[in-house]
């Protein structure tokens, strides 16, 4: 099967790719393109489905770069091919490198500055969005030459805020950064409340100062069969989960 590829107008001209599970040679739970190396999924099988990014992103298997991510507000300035070490955040001036995010209801977040010639790639979910991952993107893409107001980043698929019920501390949590937070929950069920975790990760990039940044509208929940979701699959039972990646390069 050929491989599904979601692409944003605003990143043009950088070649880039929010991957959707389609086309990829996992099966059972993980079928399709799982790329996720810390699944249960046979590592033989992940590398093909990675090489099959990279071919698309043209680029050698080993130069599709990728970090340990840890749900931190740490970015890594990638300047060689291979693992990147700990980090939830890449950026890069050095052309024939990808930068792959790996996701699975988390936002993947892509940077691009054209006229500066350099890239980002951020890994967020709630905490590292909390804590500052995607400013200190925007930072690191600002010290490799890049100007803010000209930095565009499109939030790829990720979970909605109708599918992500949270608790009164979750809220509680956020309140305690900034009072206007509420202004990201919905009333669920009882005393459950709903995040909306693109509107979130937008607030915060916009409040940062970005030249733009926008979100695909892609819920990996609501859409098995396009998108791994590790909420849909512990609400499932599932024993695991597949990854998405989510690339960008020059």
């Amino acid at each position: 099967m050929t491989l599904e590829i979601l692409t944003a107008d605003a990143l043009a001209p950088m070649r880039h790719g929010f991957f959707t599970r389609r086309g990829g040679a996992s099966s059972g739970i993980f079928a399709g393109l799982n790329c996720g190396a810390g699944s249960s999924d046979q590592s033989d099988i992940v590398a093909i489905n990675r090489a099959r990014v990279a071919r698309a992103m043209q680029v050698e298997p080993d130069h599709l770069v990728g970090v340990h991510q840890i749900h931190s507000a740490l970015v890594q300035t990638v300047t060689e091919p291979g693992v990147q070490g700990r980090a939830d955040g890449m950026v890069s001036a050095v052309p024939g490198l990808a930068l792959g995010i790996l996701t699975a209801d988390c936002m993947p977040v892509l940077f691009a500055d054209p006229d500066a010639g350099v890239v980002g790639a951020a890994h967020a979910g709630w905490r590292g969005a909390l804590d500052g991952v995607l400013e200190a993107t925007l930072d690191a893409i600002e010290t490799l030459g890049g100007a803010r107001t000209n930095i565009c980043a499109v939030i790829g698929p990720c979970i909605s805020q109708a599918a992500y019920e949270v608790g009164p501390e979750f809220l509680d949590t956020f309140l305690a950064e900034d009072p206007e937070s509420h202004r990201f929950f919905a009333n669920g069920r009882g005393d459950r409340l709903l995040f909306d975790l693109p509107g979130y990760g937008l607030y915060r990039m916009r409040d940062a100062g970005i030249g733009s940044a926008e979100w695909t509208r892609h819920c990996t929940y609501a859409q098995p069969d396009q998108f791994y979701s590790y909420r849909r699959s512990t609400h499932e039972g599932a024993a695991d989960y597949g990854r998405l990646i989510s690339v960008i390069r020059l």
